[in-house]
């Protein structure tokens, strides 16, 4: 293998799991109590259509990807069909998006371990986890792939269990001295709608949120074996797979508890598991929790450094990171991106709270700009360039259901402007992108986009 050249080392089994495992997470085990109390049952209808939003978006990705599967993904998307600006500020906010992200989940690590060893300090376990991720990111793509895999069954597996079990209470009675308790709770306890629609409209941001990460399945495009059928593969199942899983889990817990229970005593999962009758089931789920943690570290370490490695090659961003290594690695984008982070995880710990909540609301604002800009960059990618159908991958009913999505993005946009708590993240994030459009134009990238290079397919 040459220098300076990305190797493709993922297979399709890697890209189903980790596109699987990244919108599978904290957010179900542990936030969708929070959820469950805003909207109650209807909650269930939330992340259908949340689902069915994510499908489109994924859906646009993928038809970009497997046209050009390259490391940068949407912000080589934006750059090339919108503008370099739009690529400028997708990649960095996406970086910045990961960064933030993966403080929270090292910090998240420490706080996990004291469940087994309390009087341990937390910043030792958030360190050992980022050095452990960041070394597993050094060793080769392949690496990086193998751990996701298994990080994401160990999810898949613990949510397969318990809907299994869960069923054979609700259809049997197992855990339940052998009296079925059916799926009265969805509807017995002030209706399915108990809080009506503003309670499932307030709702949706903690769902949109819940599937975010999904999308870093397009950053892997430039290392995927054989990019043509794999990413289109890993696309087509992920919307089923995570809608049983979000859909199907969920249905269970609030069957067998009465949604205005869930959300008081912790994870609805591990009140699940202990009602049938498993003893363990906090350390089991506080298990599950960490390795969701070390799974999105892994993937946020993996994506900075891909989108870092890319800004460089669009003249957005130093010229040490277009370098690879041997091993098909960019190992000085991804050593930016770790000293960040432990620069981030020593900022989480010394600095107020408010100022941590404040670098969150910026990352919220990047994933619904990401998400937006792929869905704008693949309405001009199939308008102003000759499109030829290299898979069965599309957008169905383009362009009437892009159009809905970014409707659906604007809608959890305005719910988020008139909730008083969530009001910042909006307000913050567009104070950040005039930041970066200053930088942009101070820096002097707007003249040195090398889009010359770009079209060589140099990564």
């Amino acid at each position: 293998m040459k220098s300076n050249e990305l190797h493709r080392g993922l297979e399709t089994r890697h890209l189903r799991l980790m596109s699987l495992g990244a919108a599978i997470g904290v957010g179900l085990f542990l936030g969708s109590g929070a959820a469950i109390k805003m909207a109650g049952p209807s909650i269930l209808l939330g992340y259908l259509i949340g689902g069915l939003a994510v499908f489109i978006i994924m859906r646009a990705l993928g038809e970009m990807a497997v046209d050009n599967p390259v490391a940068g993904s949407f912000s080589r998307y934006a750059c090339d069909y919108i503008s370099p600006l739009a690529g400028y500020l997708t990649g960095w906010n996406y970086w910045f998006f990961w960064i933030v992200t993966c403080m929270a989940e090292v910090t998240a690590v420490g706080i996990y371990m004291q469940f087994w060893f309390p009087d341990s300090p937390a910043w030792i376990w958030a360190l050992i986890s980022l050095t452990a991720m960041a070394a597993v990111n050094f060793i080769a793509v392949k690496a990086y792939g193998e751990f996701e895999f298994w990080f994401a069954m160990i999810k898949v597996v613990t949510i397969i269990l318990m809907i299994i079990s869960g069923l054979g209470m609700i259809v049997f009675g197992f855990g339940n001295n052998g009296v079925a308790t059916g799926i009265g709770n969805l509807w017995s306890h002030g209706g399915f709608f108990p809080n009506g629609l503003t309670g499932l409209l307030v709702a949706l941001p903690l769902v949109t949120f819940a599937y975010g990460g999904i999308e870093m399945l397009g950053v892997t495009a430039g290392e995927a074996k054989n990019p043509t059928q794999s990413i289109a593969s890993a696309i087509n199942s992920v919307f089923w797979r995570i809608l049983i899983f979000y859909v199907g889990a969920l249905f269970v817990v609030m069957s067998i508890y009465p949604w205005n229970e869930i959300g008081t005593t912790g994870s609805p999962f591990v009140m699940t598991f202990e009602k049938i009758g498993i003893p363990a089931a906090a350390g089991i789920i506080n298990f599950v929790v960490i390795t969701s943690a070390l799974s999105s570290c892994n993937s946020g370490i993996f994506s900075t450094g891909r989108m870092l490695n890319n800004l460089s090659f669009q003249g957005q961003a130093l010229k040490i990171f277009k370098h690879i290594n041997l091993k098909g690695v960019p190992v000085y984008a991804i050593l930016f991106s770790v000293f960040m982070l432990l620069f981030g995880v020593v900022l989480n710990y010394v600095a107020p709270k408010q100022v941590f909540m404040w670098l969150i609301a910026i990352s919220t604002f990047a994933s619904m700009w990401t998400w937006f800009i792929i869905l704008v960059a693949h309405i001009k990618f199939k308008k102003n360039f000759e499109y030829k159908k290299v898979s069965n991958i599309c957008v169905p009913f383009f362009p009437i259901t892009s159009y809905l999505t970014i409707a659906y993005l604007f809608v959890v946009a305005g719910v988020m402007f008139f909730k008083e708590d969530l009001r910042m993240a909006l307000i913050i994030g567009v104070i950040w992108m005039f930041f970066l459009v200053a930088l942009y134009y101070i820096l002097g990238y707007n003249k040195k986009n090398n889009i010359a290079e770009l079209t060589k397919g140099k990564i």
